[in-house]
């Protein structure tokens, strides 16, 4: 009796800040495998996450999805660089490239930038209307129309990443276009990003979430140690490493008041992912330099030197 088919590859999910990449992706890997905010540019690294799909034809597929750091134009801090190039060599690596675009937003200059660098690409490539939701379907169609006759996309989605809608569509075409061949991970592992590294990325969404019109996206966090007790439990100490001493105020609150509230978000949705109880210590320190850190970009699998 022959052996099951199977199909794995890379796909990469690119787009303009704030288009909902990271939203989608952990859509379609049914888990938490990236951090969401509203605000700009809160993935800063390649984030892998991984879903299994069941093959019309029989057998099935490993669809692994880097959801990238949103792709801005003029990048002029050191970090900015990095994350663009970060994205872009995501895009070069993949087996299909998608590109996801903000139907309420439509096509701004950066999605415009994309659009010129994808012609470029010898893959598949998608196109994925997202949030739509929040347009009328003649617009959507109209949008669609002008980003294919910029760029002749092999398929065209159109999807509400925040209600899960229409996710089973993509999921089943890009295992369909993914080449035959083993798989890369194993079929029980969701995201291939060190847990230290991923509770990290928890807090930080939480310091983003309640403090995103206070302080500026360069706020970074760092999981300083992690213990698994005797007891079953996890003891996590993390850093949040911000720039000017007006900063550490605001991530305190007063009377501490804030980064109270910070961790007991952070432990809850740190105990849910690791499915037992957790101890999470934070600490807020000026580094007025951390951005210019070589070990802090090599930490999140960044290049200090583009």
């Amino acid at each position: 009796m022959s052996e099951p088919r199977t199909r794995a590859g890379f796909a990469a999910i690119v787009g303009a800040p704030n288009a909902g990449k990271s939203t989608l992706v952990n859509a379609m890997v049914g888990s938490k495998v990236s951090i969401v905010s509203p605000k700009v540019q809160t993935t800063r690294m390649r984030v892998i996450g991984i879903a299994m799909v069941d093959l019309a034809e029989g057998g099935r597929a490993q669809v692994v999805l880097v959801d990238t750091p949103g792709i801005f134009r003029i990048a002029k801090r050191r970090l900015e660089r990095a994350m663009v190039a970060a994205a872009w060599q995501g895009a070069d690596d993949a087996d299909i490239v998608a590109l996801v675009v903000d139907a309420e937003r439509g096509i701004g200059a950066e999605t415009e930038a994309i659009i010129e660098r994808l012609k470029d690409q010898r893959v598949p490539r998608f196109l994925i209307l997202n949030k739509i939701d929040l347009v009328a379907r003649e617009k959507l169609l109209a949008l669609a129309a002008r980003l294919n006759e910029r760029l002749a996309f092999d398929r065209t989605f159109m999807v509400s990443a925040l209600r899960q809608d229409g996710i089973a569509d993509i999921l089943t075409a890009l295992a369909t276009a993914l080449p035959e061949g083993p798989f890369l991970y194993p079929e029980d592992q969701a995201a291939d990003l060190p847990m230290r590294l991923l509770a990290a990325e928890v807090t930080r969404e939480q310091v983003f979430l309640q403090l995103h019109q206070e302080l500026p996206y360069e706020a970074a966090v760092e999981t300083d140690k992690w213990e698994d007790r005797p007891d079953g439990s996890t003891r996590i100490e993390q850093t949040i490493h911000v720039a000017r001493e007006g900063q550490r105020a605001i991530v305190l609150g007063k009377g501490g008041a804030r980064i109270k509230q910070i961790g007991a978000r952070a432990r809850h949705e740190l105990g849910q992912l690791l499915e037992r109880p957790v101890h999470l210590f934070l600490h807020v320190k000026v580094s007025e330099r951390w951005a210019d850190d070589p070990a802090h970009y090599r930490a999140i699998g960044l290049d200090y030197e583009t």
